[in-house]
Order: C-alpha cells, then structure tokens, then sequence
C-alpha cells in the first residue's frame, strides 16, 4: 500500500527548485492511551479548568495563556498577540548548506519525515539524493510548519530522502553536565570486555528484530478484556545472583553467550535427528 501524503512544498537550494511531497515516517497511533473514565458508570470524563483562588470552574472563554517570568509572575498575551509572534508557515524547505552526514550527532535528532518527489520533480530529486550519496553529505535547512522554524537535516535513505528535525543548540544539553567520575581500567578488564562486545557484534541494523514488547503485552491483555477473559498477571522473573566483581561479571556474560551461543547450534542437529527417527519408523511400520 502506497504512503498518503500529508503535504506538499518545494527542497530548494541555490537556484534549484524542487517540487516535493511529504509523508510521515513514523505512526503515533501505534502507542496504547486510555481515557479517564467514571469507575461507577464507566462514562468518559471531561476535564475542567478550577482556579483555586476564586474556588470556582472556569470556561474556557475565560482562560488567557500567561507565562511564567518569576515564581507565581505571569505576562498575558491574547490570541493575536500570539499569532503575530508565530512563524508563517512557508511551503519552501531552504537548504543553507551541506555537511558531513557523519557530523551531525543523533543527540540531536528530533521527529522524521519522508520526502519524495512531486509531479514534475522527479529528475531534480535524483540529482540531489546521488550528489548528497557521492559526496557523503547532508543539507542543514529551515522549514517552518505549525507557527514555528523547524532546523532539519535532509540526508539520503536508499533512492529517497528523509527530512529529520533537528534540536537547537540550546535545546540540548551538554555531556560535560553529567557527573563522571574518573576510574581506572585494568587491560584484562578491557580485553574481556571487548571479546563480549565483538561476540554479540553485528555488521548493521536490523530494526526488524525488535519489537516493543511492552505495548504487545498491552494489546493482548485488551483482547482478553474484550474477549471477556481473565487479564492473568504473569510470574516474576527469577532474579539473578548479584556480581559485583566485574572480572567474574565479564567472564559470566562470556560464559552464558558461549552457551545459548553452542545450543542455539544444536538445536538444528537435534530437530533433524528426530525427523530422521520419525522417518525410520514410519517405513518400519
């Protein structure tokens, strides 16, 4: 099933001009939410606004958007006061420049939209995604949407493109603000950890072996409700004795990967043995 667009606009840079639609790169809806519900009869609750210096139920025709500029300070803007302050919304995606693609830390990576070619635009696109593929770059550019000024990166997936919103500078917080305290490494330590780390290594990602297990778990036991079955509390896991030594803790996580490792290899051995007794005794019979 082809993607629905969810808009269209133009990539352009220099004076190259490229006619693009725009797709969603991810589904919000796939996580589970739940309403507030009366617990007597089970009606969906709505919320109310209280202020709690009058002790009374405000309408929403009453309320004002205030900011907070000292503690229990606020300065009030009306709606057009908010409006004149938001960014335009601009069809026009403006590339500024083009970096390294290795460059730009996934810190601050941010949401992720498809971009894919527009009617008449189909070689211009070509173009970019293989010059950005040839040169190993990526193009910083601003877009805004919503009544703000997004910063994207614009980088090359395969035959397409894919526009990240990215974080301001002030929007993201520096390492050094997290205390880490030095300590000493031994290179027996190191080594046993690296063999751990190349044992459960692999050459690229493969998002198709994960799966939120989580919101499985939610979805399943919602069938049953609805089912009218019992929602069955599963037993808790078995805990693991504690390592603190950490050589014992490397070497443990060695041994157990070697061992899943050495019956993961069996099992194909043991299966096909058993299709060949079955085999065996079938033509006996």
């Amino acid at each position: 099933m082809a993607a629905r667009s969810i808009g269209n606009g133009t990539l352009s840079f220099g004076m190259v001009s490229i006619p693009i639609r725009m797709y969603s790169a991810g589904e919000s809806s796939s996580a589970v939410s739940f309403n507030m519900l009366h617990d007597k009869c089970k009606s969906r609750l709505k919320q109310q606004y209280i202020c709690p210096k009058d002790n009374e139920i405000v309408a929403r025709d009453h309320t004002v958007k205030g900011y907070e500029f000292a503690k229990d300070q606020y300065v009030t803007f009306t709606q057009d006061e908010l409006k004149a302050m938001d960014e335009e919304a601009q069809k026009a995606i403006e590339i500024t420049e083009f970096v390294p693609a290795t460059k730009v830390d996934p810190v601050y990576f941010d949401g992720a939209y498809y971009l894919g070619p527009d009617k008449g635009g189909e070689k211009a696109y070509k173009l970019i995604n293989e010059a950005m593929k040839q040169t190993g770059r990526a193009a910083l550019a601003k877009w805004a949407a919503r009544g703000k000024q997004y910063l994207v990166l614009i980088r090359p997936v395969g035959n397409g493109l894919v526009m990240q919103q990215l974080l301001y500078k002030d929007e993201v917080r520096p390492i050094s603000e997290v205390p880490i305290e030095e300590a000493e490494l031994k290179d027996s330590e190191l080594k046993l950890a690296v063999q751990l780390v190349e044992q459960i290594a692999n050459d690229e990602f493969k998002p198709e072996n994960y799966e939120d297990e989580v919101r499985k778990r939610y979805h399943e036991a919602i069938q049953r409700k609805v089912e009218g079955q019992e929602v069955i509390t599963a037993a808790e896991a078995p805990k693991s004795a504690q390592i603190i030594d950490l050589m014992e803790a490397l070497k443990a996580s060695l041994a157990a990967k070697n061992t899943a490792a050495a019956q993961a290899k069996d099992e194909p051995k043991a299966a096909k043995s058993a299709a060949s007794g079955k085999k065996k005794t079938g033509t006996e019979g």
